[in-house]
């Protein structure tokens, strides 16, 4: 797979589009349907030949740029953007230095790719199968992450499934990061490089 800033911009806004979906959900209860499609369907495109191929098109995207370009800025970044950022990465790390965790994902997704054959993936049940991986196979690993939000809206049930499906669809963004060259140094000393080819997408997306 190429390692290009091309790349490893994709697959960071795919990071940044799961964590604002997050956000999204956990103050109103809704989101975007269409970014939440593309974020969910990220999950279960496991042997991508690109970054690109994980996300369909570059416009699929449009959220997840506009957050990195918008919030990844050291000068205005958000302290809760930045947290869900390190924990989701962190947890990603983890989950990379355990095969035996890997292979149990990896058996769950290829249910749930039979399955979408004939239930569409953002019917409740198929929300709650994919929350239920992320139970069983990623919180295990390590803390969890505090979703901060509307308290009433993190009681709902539907709610904490869907923000455990997109902390999936962030840890699987963070894996394609890292398989294309992504780095913690990146972060510190590439992000103005990173947002602005964030910004040449989404130009010629607009």
């Amino acid at each position: 797979m190429a390692t290009t800033l091309f790349d490893r911009t994709i697959a960071f806004a795919g990071i940044c589009q799961a964590i604002k979906l997050i956000q999204g959900v956990a103050r109103s209860g809704c989101c975007e349907h269409s970014a939440l499609r593309i974020s969910l369907n990220s999950i279960i495109v496991t042997n991508p030949a690109s970054a690109f191929e994980v996300f369909g098109k570059e416009e699929n995207l449009k959220l997840g740029l506009r957050t990195l370009i918008n919030e990844l800025d050291s000068r205005i970044s958000s302290s809760e953007l930045t947290r869900y950022l390190i924990n989701i990465l962190a947890l990603e790390r983890k989950l990379s230095g355990r095969r035996d965790s890997l292979a149990q994902l990896g058996n769950h997704l290829e249910t749930v790719q039979r399955q979408i054959q004939h239930i569409d993936l953002l019917t409740d049940q198929m929300i709650s199968n994919l929350a239920s991986i992320y139970l069983e196979i990623i919180t295990p690993l390590g803390p969890r992450i505090q979703v901060t939000g509307i308290p009433a809206q993190l009681q709902q049930i539907d709610v904490q499934h869907k923000i455990r499906a997109l902390l999936l669809s962030g840890i699987r963004s963070a894996v394609l990061w890292h398989q294309v060259g992504g780095k913690y140094r990146h972060l510190i000393f590439g992000r103005k490089k990173m947002i602005e080819h964030a910004k040449i997408i989404l130009t010629r997306n607009l």
